[in-house]
């Protein structure tokens, strides 16, 4: 595979990277308050063109609308920092292995990009911007395609066994499943998994736990709103069911070489890739301290506390902060989880690990950016609009 600086060159025939990172940001913010029906229109002029993507997607196109469109213009604004940019789409590509995507059905949905930018832009549209998209995707999907093509020797997705499904609570459920065959990730690290009760229906969950010996791996999920995959997994998944994962995704991850004290943010759910980090912490973990700040609605939201109450009890550098924003005869900490983070500081000197809803992740970086934290030393993975 090239170097990271030879894909990235791909990308333009603009003087620099920063030209490129401009006429890109330009061109989108003509048609970003119309992002909605730019989906629209992309995915039907792509399944015109060539009827066979339909089948790859699944019926209900609601959330899978912006998916894909959020993937590629996600890509495209991260142009200057292609280090970053490169890791992301490499472990895109490989997730996408899932849906059997060809090289050549790459070149349908570029084609398919041009034409509802150039559509929902009109006049404005620029030759200088469509030469700018063109040089960006094609870069892009190249990543992915050599991405994808380095994974050959992984199945596409694994398909895993459901050992075990407890609820906690009214929405929660954890669940512990076995791959049939050797899958390797690392502790913070998310999935796309399916079920038989949603197919094709692809939703992203992190493994609460640290690779383990038999293979198995936790997951926390809560059904929320009109979540066919999430209400499916709580309240319709048994032991027996089989799963399927695609390629583990994220750098939530440690860095063993750090010597810094580390502070963890969960709210909700968002506690399964902490508590990941957490275990793989306890095997190796002598001088770092670890404070983690776990936050709901309401008591009954805290489905972990006493699972990190033992954890704490058992490893002296590890303290666990609880916190309730609606439950105001809660004894622990009140308020927004970003609050209560923000009264125990500073945390200049600490590394960051923040998980949870996207309103929850970007008031917490916001906190932390006022408190002078710098964001190297922050990470989290976005499933949603930041």
């Amino acid at each position: 595979m090239p170097a990271v600086t030879e894909l990235h060159a791909e990308f333009v025939r603009t003087p620099d990277a920063g030209s490129l990172s401009r006429l890109l940001k330009e061109s989108w913010a003509l048609v970003e308050e119309q992002q909605d029906k730019l989906a629209s229109y992309f995915y039907a002029r792509m399944f015109l063109s060539n009827p066979q993507l339909r089948d790859l997607f699944p019926v209900q196109m609601d959330v899978q609308r912006a998916r894909l469109l959020g993937a590629i213009v996600t890509a495209v604004q991260s142009v200057d920092d292609p280090d970053r940019l490169d890791e992301y789409l490499t472990a895109l590509g490989r997730d996408h292995r899932k849906f059997h995507v060809t090289p050549e059905q790459y070149d349908v949905v570029g084609a398919a990009l041009m034409e509802a930018l150039r559509t929902f832009a009109g006049d404005e549209w620029a030759p200088e911007y469509d030469q700018a998209w063109r040089d960006a995707y094609g870069a892009i999907a190249g990543i992915m395609i050599k991405g994808a093509e380095n994974d050959a020797d992984n199945p596409p997705y694994w398909h895993a066994e459901v050992l075990f499904h407890e609820r906690r609570g009214r929405d929660i459920a954890v669940l512990t499943v076995r791959p049939l065959q050797p899958l390797e990730f690392r502790a913070g690290q998310y999935f796309s998994l399916e079920c038989k009760h949603q197919p094709r229906l692809w939703r992203v969950y992190s493994a609460a736990n640290a690779p383990r010996k038999d293979g198995s791996i936790d997951f926390h999920v809560r059904a929320v709103g009109a979540g066919w995959v999430s209400s499916a997994l709580v309240r319709k998944v048994k032991p027996g069911e089989m799963l399927r994962l695609a390629a583990p995704m994220g750098s939530m991850v440690l860095d063993r070489r750090s010597t810094r004290d580390i502070v963890c943010v969960a709210g909700g759910t968002g506690l399964a890739p902490i508590k990941a980090l957490i275990e793989e912490l306890t095997r190796y973990n002598r001088t770092r301290w670890v404070h983690v700040f776990y936050g709901a609605r309401d008591r009954d939201d805290l489905y972990d506390l006493p699972a990190l109450n033992r954890l704490a009890n058992s490893y002296p550098w590890l303290s666990v902060v609880p916190a309730c924003s609606e439950d105001f005869e809660f004894q622990g900490e009140q308020g927004n989880l970003n609050e209560v983070v923000a009264r125990y500081g500073p945390w200049q000197d600490h590394d960051f690990f923040v998980s949870g809803s996207p309103g929850m992740v970007r008031n917490t970086l916001r906190t932390l950016a006022e408190m002078q934290v710098p964001a190297m030393r922050i990470k989290y993975d976005a499933f949603g609009d930041l």
